[in-house]
Formats: structure tokens, C-alpha cells, sequence
């Protein structure tokens, strides 16, 4: 299958253990872990920890945590939403009251609750054998002794320097010398390791409760913000089961809404009304029918979609097959279906961490600040650089995705998992913001309906329909481009890559295991 593009990097085969992550030492942390006797959950804690230290801009504790367990690789899934959630006094009347008609996304209003912490603990109660004073070790170290900038993530840093020379206490922690870290550069956070130290201690408590919340809702409130003290200690973690759907003879799970999974799973089912395999991997016919099935997908998720513990989210309907024929009997192959555009904010940073332990364990898991740098806020005393999460609520009265007193916004982050006949074939996940429903699509249409390995399978270019406007990466060829725009697609090149993506290939009879790890991000796979 090669024939997709130039050769790139080849998969990594192994039979005991096997991690993915955008960041070599992260996935070095978690072979380390296992090869202590850490489970698959222990071993994504302790990579996620490590970083939201050394990729500050995608991850970091103040922000949240999705993930999909199945112990053994064929017992019951497990979901566990760490999503947070607003205020308790952020109603959208006191936004409308003051004019305010779209949360800013730099503002203390777009911080919801950091999920994360929490989530980790309870993940880890339930799946772990170490505890966090353990994890948090490599991470401690990195933000206290230093870390080595990586060049995507440097890319980064680059790319926001307005906005961090712009936000709360950002020029402190993470403008060294008034100006942005370059690849190479050794970064130092001692505020950031003296806070994971405590909760190293103290767990969850130390985060939730006393000195650190203090310091955070005392900084948000400092510039506007509605938080207490009440809003992070009365924080948790719902753990619930996976949704999905069946393709081409495998069940894909993704975490329940307020989750955006959904959105994934409908584009599969409008997707297998088709036979893809009838165009090529790089065709015309084939980038229009996904972005025809996304455009259809993310109307859905953007009318239907919010938290269901505040609105009525009818999951079941979403996913029958009649909602799937619905939309793809209007779609043509001769141009575009005539769809309102619909404009939710980008949220291009997450890091996406996926794990197959000796006992085949199974963890896919992701974490995320949402907006690259989050809400450029950092707390004052702490180090911890806060998410935005909550700029992704509308202040729109009757959406089901309208901001309300201890609501979770719609989310982005979707951690997958594939399995087949009850057993684990794939955890994956393709991170960056709203592409990752695609992302997902595209990564594992490649592979079940055009046999790439999980290598080749996300190496492959992309795009992204989004706003009206087909993002395609300069990977797609000239010829494609130019058939899409006779259909009606309105073209632009994308700048930076479209998401990154992780994934591991489970292969029960040989007992082995496969990972790919994107090459646009700096990590890699790695296994024993």
C-alpha cells in the first residue's frame, strides 16, 4: 500500500507491551512504567503527566481527561468523562445581561473546572496498580531539573507568542527571557513541579481543595471570573459505557456524549451506505463522500449535542441506521448537498495516548488544555496553565449546548477504541480539535476499507471540511484538489498539519502488537 505516498516511518512490532504518544520521552515514561508492573492506565497517567509539562500548549493539568479501559482486552469497557464543568454562577443571563453574546476565549469565562486530575485518580483507582506520588515522579522531574524543546512543539510556541505575550501571568511561566522557546531551548517550571508535588502527596485533594484551588480561583476571579472554592471540591468524574457503531464487520466505541464521539460514529454509519473501495485511498470521490459525510455529521452534533445531565440528547435515534440513509441518500456525487455551514470554534491542541499493557490491558485516553496555551492564564502562585474549554458553550438560550450552572460544554476530545467479536483490535485516536472525528474516519477507512497498516493509515494526507472551506493538506495531490473544486468545494491549503494521531494494532493470534505514531507531531511508538 505504499503506493499512497513516499515510504515514512515503519511500524513498531512487539509482543509484551506497546505505547503510542506525540512525545518520545512520554512514550519511553510509559514502557518504563509496564516494565515496573504498571498497568496500561498507570502507564497513560504518568505519559499524560510528564506531558503536560513538556507539551504545555496541547496538554497540562489544568485541563481535562476522556477515556475508554477494557481490562484484558475482552472484559466490559469503561468510559470515564472528565469533562469540567462551569460555575455554578455562570448563568447565560448574567453573560446576556452584559452583553456578552460568545464567550472569550482568553477570558477567566472560558475556564470550566479541570477535569483531569480527578479523572487520572479515579482511572486509576479503578485500573492501576501505582498510585500517583509514583506517576507524577517524571514529571516532577522535567518541570523541576528541566525539559529539552522538541521542534513541534516549539512550532507551537511560535505560532502563539501574541497570545501568551497577551495573557495572565503567560509571560512569567512561559515567555523565558520575553520571548518563545525554540526547539533545543531547556525549559524550567519549579512553580508547576512544587504543585505536582503536592498532588504527588495529597492526591486529587491537593488540587481540589486548599492551597492550590485557593490560588486558582483567587487568580480567575482576579480577572473576572464566576469560580469558587465549591465549584473545584464539589468536581468529579462520571464513569459511565462506551456508544458505538459496527463497520465493516468491527464495533467502534466512543465515549457518550457530553463527548463528541457521536459525531465519529454517525460519519461511519452515512460512511457504510457507500463502498468506498470502489475509489481510490487518494480520490476525489473518496475525500468528497467524507467531507459530505462530515458535513452532514457536524450539523448533527452542533443541533442535538450537549451535557446529558442538562439537556435531553436522544443518543439511540442519532445512531439508527434511518438516521445514516436519511443523509446519505442526499448526498451527490456530482456536488455538494446544500448544508448550512456551522461554525463551532477550533480547538487544536490535545494530546492523544493510547496503550496495550503485558495482560492486554487496553487504555485510549487523551487529555487536553482545548485552545493551544488554553486560555493563556496561568495561576498565580501555582504554575498551572488553565484550559478554555468552556469557550466552546454558547450563550444561546434553548441550544442544548446554552451554558449553564455546572455544565459541560461540548467537548472535542474522543478518545476510540475498535473491537471485534468483544476483543480489542485497535485503541486510537487522532488528536486536533474539531478534526478528530474526521481524523478518526480517515485513519480507520484506511485501513478496513483500504488495507494500510496503522503506519500508513495515518501518515496518509488529509482534510478537513470546516466552515465552508476544505482544509487539505499538502500532502493531497494537485489532481484531487483540483476535481474537488469542480464539485462545488471551496479549497484552501492548510499551514500547519491536520492533527496528529496514535494508534495499536492488536493481533490475538500471532500475540503481538502493532503502534503507529504520527509524524506530524514529535513522538513515537515504542514496545517491549
Amino acid at each position: 500500500m505504499r503506493n499512497f505516498h513516499l515510504a515514512g516511518r515503519s511500524t513498531v512490532h512487539a509482543q509484551n507491551a506497546m505505547v503510542a504518544t506525540s512525545h518520545p520521552l512520554a512514550a519511553l515514561t510509559a514502557i518504563e512504567v509496564m516494565r515496573a508492573g504498571g498497568t496500561a492506565a498507570d502507564a497513560a497517567v504518568a505519559a499524560c503527566a510528564l506531558l503536560g509539562v513538556i507539551e504545555p500548549q496541547s496538554t497540562g493539568i489544568g485541563g481535562d481527561c476522556f477515556a475508554l479501559v477494557q481490562p484484558k482486552g475482552e472484559g466490559k469497557i469503561v468510559a470515564y468523562n472528565g469533562s469540567g464543568r462551569a460555575p455554578k454562577a455562570a448563568t447565560a443571563e448574567w453573560y446576556l445581561e452584559r452583553n456578552i453574546h460568545a464567550i472569550p476565549l482568553t477570558s477567566a469565562h472560558a475556564v470550566s473546572i479541570p477535569g483531569a486530575i480527578d479523572a487520572w485518580a479515579t482511572i486509576l483507582r479503578d485500573h492501576g496498580k501505582l498510585g500517583l506520588d509514583t506517576l507524577l515522579q517524571p514529571a516532577i522531574k522535567a518541570a523541576e531539573e528541566g525539559y529539552v524543546v522538541a521542534p513541534r512543539i516549539a512550532f507551537d510556541w511560535k505560532n502563539q507568542f501574541e497570545k501568551l505575550k497577551k495573557g495572565t501571568n503567560t509571560e512569567r511561566y512561559l515567555l523565558p527571557h520575553g520571548k518563545p522557546a525554540v526547539a533545543g531551548d531547556v525549559i524550567r517550571q519549579p512553580e508547576l513541579g512544587k504543585t505536582l508535588r503536592a498532588i504527588a502527596t495529597g492526591g486529587r485533594d491537593a488540587f481540589y481543595k486548599g492551597a492550590i484551588a485557593e490560588d486558582m480561583v483567587e487568580t480567575l476571579r482576579g480577572i473576572g471570573g464566576l469560580h469558587t472554592l465549591d465549584d473545584f471540591e464539589s468536581h468529579t468524574t462520571e464513569t459511565t459505557s462506551p456508544i458505538g457503531t459496527l463497520y465493516k464487520g468491527h464495533d467502534v466505541w466512543q465515549c457518550p456524549p457530553n463527548g463528541p464521539g457521536i459525531t465519529m460514529l454517525v460519519m461511519l454509519n452515512i460512511l457504510s451506505r457507500f463502498d468506498l473501495t470502489k475509489f481510490a485511498g487518494l480520490s476525489v470521490e473518496r475525500f468528497h463522500l467524507e467531507a459530505e459525510a462530515a458535513r452532514a455529521a457536524y450539523m448533527m452534533r452542533e443541533q442535538h449535542i450537549g451535557d446529558p445531565a442538562c439537556v435531553n440528547v436522544d443518543v439511540a435515534r442519532i445512531l439508527t441506521p434511518e438516521f445514516a440513509e436519511e443523509h446519505a441518500g442526499k448526498i451527490r456525487m456530482d456536488g455538494l448537498r446544500d448544508l448550512p455551514n456551522v461554525a463551532p470554534p477550533m480547538n487544536p491542541s490535545t494530546v492523544y495516548i493510547t496503550v496495550v499493557d503485558k495482560d492486554r490491558n487496553v487504555c485510549s485516553f487523551i487529555n487536553s488544555i482545548a485552545h493551544s496555551f488554553g486560555s493563556a492564564i496561568v495561576s498565580n502562585k501555582t504554575g498551572v496553565l488553565l484550559q478554555n474549554r468552556g469557550g466552546g458553550f454558547r450563550i444561546q438560550p434553548g441550544h442544548p449546548n446554552c451554558i449553564a450552572p455546572g455544565k459541560r460544554p461540548l467537548h472535542t476530545i474522543i478518545p476510540s477504541l475498535v473491537t471485534k467479536n468483544g476483543r480489542a483490535v485497535m485503541p486510537f485516536g487522532v488528536m486536533g480539535g474539531q478534526y478528530q472525528p474526521v481524523g478518526q474516519v480517515h485513519v480507520l477507512t484506511n485501513m478496513l476499507d483500504y488495507g494500510c497498516d496503522v503506519q500508513e493509515a495515518i501518515d496518509m494526507p488529509r482534510g478537513l471540511h470546516y466552515e465552508g472551506v476544505y482544509q487539505l493538506e499538502d500532502g493531497v495531490p494537485a489532481g484531487i484538489v483540483e476535481g474537488l473544486k469542480k464539485l462545488g468545494h471551496q479549497t484552501t491549503s492548510v499551514v500547519g498539519p491536520l492533527g496528529g494521531g496514535q494508534a495499536i494494532w492488536i493481533d490475538w493470534d500471532k500475540g503481538t502488537l502493532t503502534g503507529g505514531s504520527d509524524p506530524r507531531k514529535d513522538g513515537c511508538a515504542l514496545g517491549y
